[in-house]
Parts: structure tokens; sequence; C-alpha cells
């Protein structure tokens, strides 16, 4: 407890802080008083989640730097999308990418770099300092070995499949806690009464109700939601997010949630920027907590419906093939499958 508590008292210690350079932000507020999250917002930005590993301890990059790793995220957009020579040769059949990849034509991924507090940052993990996530505790792969053991056949039937591929919570974890960008999709609307904060994510059409309180429902305990049981309090203009108890179902980062606690902080930095903040406590899976920010950035367009049930063939067709695969097998049929 007392390392969650010093941990706690970092992260606010940046989400306090304020805009770089001392300088004052005028900050919208609600009819009863609190900083205005709502709005749409986008979370997609070049930076990536773990900071690349040989720029050590590097938290932020110069101007120059971050004007060229927005080049080459642009650049590599607009080469993917460069008409193709109709009387191209065959391609080496090695060389195609796997069934079922996107190009870049087909994603929504970041090709800016938005700053906090002034920083263009080098990763979204700030703490450890060389923005990574700390090393997994010991037995933990064995514990995963045992609980892949026990699960369902990827082919067996739906419960078999990820919970995204099923349409039942956003793919990656785009809806959180922790909420991170994937490669399209990363939009969400904010809305805010004095008793809720209600975060409407447009991967899957995720609704995740924040309830401001001082105290945790004992319900909560038994009552398990796929995005787990979120309280939240302010603490100045700073929105500060405690969340546990999440349905079994549900893995952060392949890991099991049993025992996970995820703080998160919301704060406005300006008219078109909310920072958000994270830390992630875990002790049966990470061997220290670590804590990220990501830069929210408002847009105008609004957030569409995904409607990821009604067009949902690929999973009707993945567990149809395995049927029929069966059936031939049973059959006697030889089948040669290309690997």
């Amino acid at each position: 407890m007392k390392t969650q508590i010093s941990k706690l008292a970092g992260i606010l210690a940046f989400a306090l802080a304020g805009s770089a350079y001392g300088q004052v932000v005028e900050i919208p507020r609600t009819e009863w008083g609190v900083p205005n999250l709502q709005g749409n917002w986008q979370l997609k930005t070049v930076m990536p989640f773990q900071r690349p590993q040989e720029l050590g301890t590097k938290q932020a990059y110069t101007e120059e730097e971050a004007l060229t790793l927005e080049s080459q995220a642009q650049k590599a957009v607009e080469q993917d999308n460069e008409p193709l020579d109709p009387n191209r040769p065959a391609p080496d059949l090695a060389a195609l990418p796997p069934v079922g990849n996107y190009d870049l034509f087909w994603t929504d991924r970041g090709m800016f770099l938005p700053t906090i507090n002034g920083e263009f940052r080098t990763s979204a993990i700030i703490d450890p300092p060389n923005g990574r996530i700390p090393e997994l505790v010991a037995g933990f792969q064995d514990r995963m070995r045992d609980l892949r053991a026990a699960r369902p056949d990827r082919n067996d039937g739906p419960e078999g499949r990820g919970l995204g591929e099923r349409c039942l919570v956003a793919f990656g974890n785009s809806s959180g806690p922790v909420m991170s960008p994937v490669m399209y999709n990363s939009h969400m609307q904010i809305v805010q009464s004095p008793g809720y904060v209600t975060i409407v994510v447009e991967m899957v059409h995720d609704a995740r109700i924040i309830k401001i309180s001082d105290e945790r429902s004992p319900a909560s305990e038994s009552h398990q939601k796929w995005m787990g049981d979120s309280i939240g309090r302010w603490e100045g203009d700073t929105l500060i997010v405690e969340t546990k108890n999440y349905n079994p179902w549900i893995t952060y980062r392949g890991a099991p949630t049993e025992n996970l606690t995820v703080i998160e902080t919301f704060r406005r930095e300006g008219e078109n920027k909310v920072v958000y903040g994270f830390t992630v406590d875990d002790p049966s899976v990470y061997t220290a907590q670590w804590t990220g920010e990501y830069p929210l950035s408002r847009m105008e367009e609004p957030v569409y419906e995904y409607a990821c049930h009604e067009g949902n063939y690929g999973i009707i067709g993945i567990l149809a093939g395995a049927r029929r695969l069966e059936a031939m097998e049973a059959a006697g049929v030889e089948l040669e499958i290309a690997q």
C-alpha cells in the first residue's frame, strides 16, 4: 500500500504541475465548477508506448527530432498509398504478409507528436526512467502456460477466440484502462454529470462509466465488469480514477487481471488537449509499478457507431471452416494445409 501511495503521489505531481514553462492555462469548467472534459477526443500519436531501448533515459525529443519522426510516419503512409503498376510481376510468395493483414490504407495511426508539458515525449511510459515496462515476476510464464492449457482451443467455439474478435470489448486496449491507441478508431467521447464521467470509445462502442464517489460498492467484487469498476474523485483540477475488479475473461497485455489496479488521471492542458495519465499496479505480474501519459487531442468529427456484431462474418467463417475440416478428416480426406 505504501508503494501504491508513493506512486500515486508521483503521478499527481505530473498531473498537478500544469502546463510547461509556468504558463497559466484557462481551464473550461462545467456548471458545477469542475474542469470540463466533455467533447470528442482522439488518442493518436507517433509516440510509442515503450521507449526504444537505444534512447535510454531520454524522455523528450528535440523539436527537430519530432518533426523528423512525424515526416517518416507520413511518408510511410504516402508510399503505401502509391498506385500499383498493373504490369508488375507476380510477388514472391514468401514475401507476402499473412492473410488478413491490413495495409496502411486501412489504418488510421497517429502521424503527429502532440506535446505534454511542452515536451515531445519519446514514449508514453515515463516511469521507470528507461520508459520500459518492468520485468515480469518469477514464475509468471509458467503460470501463463498453465492458464493457456486450461482454455478452450481457438477453433472449438467462440469462447476460444479473443474478446475483441467476438465483439465483446475493444480490440487492443482502446477502451482501457489503460486506454492506448490502436491501428484505427482511437476516438472517444467524454460526457460528464455531477456524479459520473462516461467515456464512449468508438472501437466496439465500449461505454465506460466512472462513478464520482469516495467509496466503492462492495458489490463490485462479485459484479465484475468488462473494463473493471472505476471510481473517480477530483483533486484540485485533476480527475483521479482507480479501477479494479475486472471480469475474469479480461486480460491486460495478455496477463490476468484479478490483482490489477490502474490509477488514471485526466487534466485539461488548454482548450484542445487533455493529458491522460496512468499507473499500473499488479504485484502478481510486474516486479514494480509503472506510469505513463498520453495526450488526448480534441477533434471535431463525431464518434461513429462501430457495428461490430452486425458485420462479424470472420468468426462465423473461421468456425465453419474448422467444422468443415473436421468433417473432411472424419471422412478420410487427406488434407494438405499450407504453412
